[in-house]
């Protein structure tokens, strides 16, 4: 069901929604050619990929899906969804099923892309259809366990133990929306400053306390060992990543991520050694907005080859 967006700056797509289960999931569909799959993390939403959707819509069809509970998409109460890793690569299979049985899209010759929670969720998905996914692009996510061990470093110990136990870190992320503005801030999630009505598109879905249960759950979600719900689910989709360390691979990195350090990036290097690399020194976990004018041109020409 097309439809207009609300007007956000840069973002000047047609709406579209897949239903399932009785919820809306929000995507954004547009060019043609070979299928590029866009997926975003927490606490973000499809407007993390405007300007590559713009870059690559004349020669790819570009599809980027809003998380449900984040972006446009519908926003249910806990009971009413799991919010885990599982159910987000359920929803991608069903979603991307329908694209190939309802929307034409080819089921063979997709590039993946990926950032932040979008990794772990794209190779959970690419491990059931190895054959559906040609490329793959990684932008500081990572989609296998942490190469630092099950122990938090000591510098994200505190504040993960804030907002997954404690009460206020429930009224930081529900009243106060605390995480998803720091991350919109520098030094948090960027180095660079992003311009007040871009950083407010970011925030704009979740409006309210009962719209930001996704961010929240996200979080409350992480898998650091085996005794956490989504370790399997993360353990095959590392796993699965032998399987295309033959096929071509971009992977754009901001350095001063406090989160996927260079660590991450060393892992992926290792998984995935014919990587083509582009890593910033002045860019942040929000590497598209921090680097774009290189990032981006460097994935249409990684596209085009």
């Amino acid at each position: 069901m097309p439809g207009p967006v609300p007007s956000f700056p840069g973002y000047p797509f047609v709406s579209r929604w897949f239903a399932r289960d009785g919820l809306r999931q929000h995507y954004v569909d547009e060019g043609d050619g070979a299928p590029v799959l866009m997926l975003h993390g927490n606490p973000s939403w499809s407007y993390l990929w405007r300007r590559l959707i713009v870059a690559l819509r004349g020669e790819h069809r570009c599809i980027a899906p809003d998380h449900i509970g984040m972006g446009l998409s519908d926003k249910p109460g806990r009971g009413r969804y799991p919010y885990t890793l599982a159910a987000r690569v359920d929803d991608l299979d069903a979603f991307t099923c329908h694209l190939v049985a309802e929307r034409g899209v080819p089921d063979r010759g997709w590039t993946l892309v990926m950032h932040d929670w979008g990794g772990p969720i794209g190779m959970a998905w690419a491990g059931r259809h190895p054959g559906r996914v040609a490329r793959l692009v990684v932008l500081n996510t990572a989609a296998f366990p942490n190469p630092h061990g099950p122990r938090v470093r000591p510098a994200l110990r505190l504040p993960l133990w804030l907002l997954r136990e404690t009460r206020l870190g429930e009224r930081l992320f529900l009243r106060h929306h605390a995480f998803a503005r720091l991350a919109t801030l520098a030094p948090f999630g960027l180095r660079g400053r992003l311009p007040g009505d871009v950083r407010a598109a970011f925030l704009a879905p979740d409006d309210c306390e009962g719209h930001r249960v996704a961010v929240q759950r996200f979080v409350h979600d992480i898998p650091f060992g085996p005794g956490d719900r989504s370790w399997p689910l993360l353990v095959r989709a590392g796993e699965s990543l032998a399987a295309f360390a033959e096929r071509p691979v971009l992977i754009g990195w901001g350095l001063r991520d406090p989160v996927f350090d260079p660590a991450m990036l060393r892992e992926w290097r290792r998984r995935l050694p014919g990587a083509e690399i582009h890593a910033f020194r002045d860019a942040g976990h929000y590497v598209l907005e921090d680097a774009h004018e290189r990032l981006v041109p460097a994935v249409r020409a990684f596209l085009r080859r």
